[in-house]
């Protein structure tokens, strides 16, 4: 991924990721995760069956990573592990909501102007001019 995407304060959606991801990938849903403190959503990834029952069973937050198409333990080398507190499905029952607690820190990979670690949602799109970003954690 490149630093501008990431960072940037263009708008460039990525309408076709769950396409992407679901190539060569089977029996995927995606799940929201909310901060327990803060109410925040601080990420919305994808899950398989077996990221689903190591979440249960270690009570943390484990994915299913799209883009390395592996189990993706969320925090595992940077230390930004999330203790699982609930979980919902939806109405349908094609996605889930997990209530997380962090160890320590963010979940996002990039860091803030601290190089403290951030939730993922940390740019707001300009309702006026919506190709322009601003950057809510600096």
């Amino acid at each position: 991924m490149s630093k501008e995407l990431e960072e940037g304060l263009e708008l460039a959606l990525d309408w076709n990721k769950l396409e992407k991801a679901v190539e060569g990938t089977k029996g995927i849903i995606p799940v929201a995760v909310q901060h327990a403190d803060t109410k925040e959503v601080i990420l919305v990834a994808y899950i398989n069956q077996i990221a689903f029952e190591e979440s249960l069973k270690r009570k943390m937050l484990v994915l299913w990573s799209s883009s390395r198409q592996e189990l993706w333990i969320k925090g595992l080398t940077s230390g930004e592990t999330f203790e699982l507190l609930e979980a919902y499905v939806n109405c349908e029952q094609n996605s889930l909501l997990f209530v997380v607690r962090p160890n320590r820190g963010g979940i996002c990979h990039t860091k803030n102007a601290k190089g403290e670690p951030r939730n993922c949602y940390y740019r707001k799109i300009d309702l006026d001019n919506p190709t322009h970003l601003e950057n809510i954690d600096a």
